[in-house]
């Protein structure tokens, strides 16, 4: 499991023109944020997103359909270090939905699938 955070901006790859031209790009730290999962085996990917923050509560959210999903089955998930995923909250709604969570050690990406998987929101191509 793991996030990403999409900042609302315009970006020009390239751009010609007769004159000068200035894009305009809006104010603030608008955001798009995608929270992930990626079963190791079906490499399916399951997602929470919102426009305000990534926190316990979008945890909680994964967690609930990721057990929607995989009834009666031993699920582990893999998580990094973020804080908001090692609450209190996560961690008892972890326990009652019988997910274990494995944390893995910081700054050890690498050992995180989704973001080896061609499916990480980091590594889609924006056209």
């Amino acid at each position: 499991m793991d996030a990403a955070h999409f900042v609302f901006a315009p970006f020009l790859g390239y751009l010609w023109s007769f004159s000068r031209l200035f894009v305009r790009a809006p104010a603030g730290r608008k955001r798009f944020n995608v929270l992930g999962a990626l079963n190791a085996i079906t490499h399916e990917v399951i997602t929470v997103t919102n426009d305000s923050y990534i926190n316990a509560q979008s945890v909680c959210t994964l967690l609930r359909q990721l057990a929607a999903l995989h009834v009666n089955l031993p699920l582990t998930l893999v998580l990094d270090n973020a804080r908001y995923q090692k609450c209190a909250i996560v961690q008892e709604l972890a326990a009652l939905l019988d997910i274990e969570l494995l944390y893995l050690p910081s700054y050890s990406p690498n050992l995180n699938l989704i973001e080896r998987s061609p499916h990480s929101p980091h590594q889609i191509p924006i056209v």
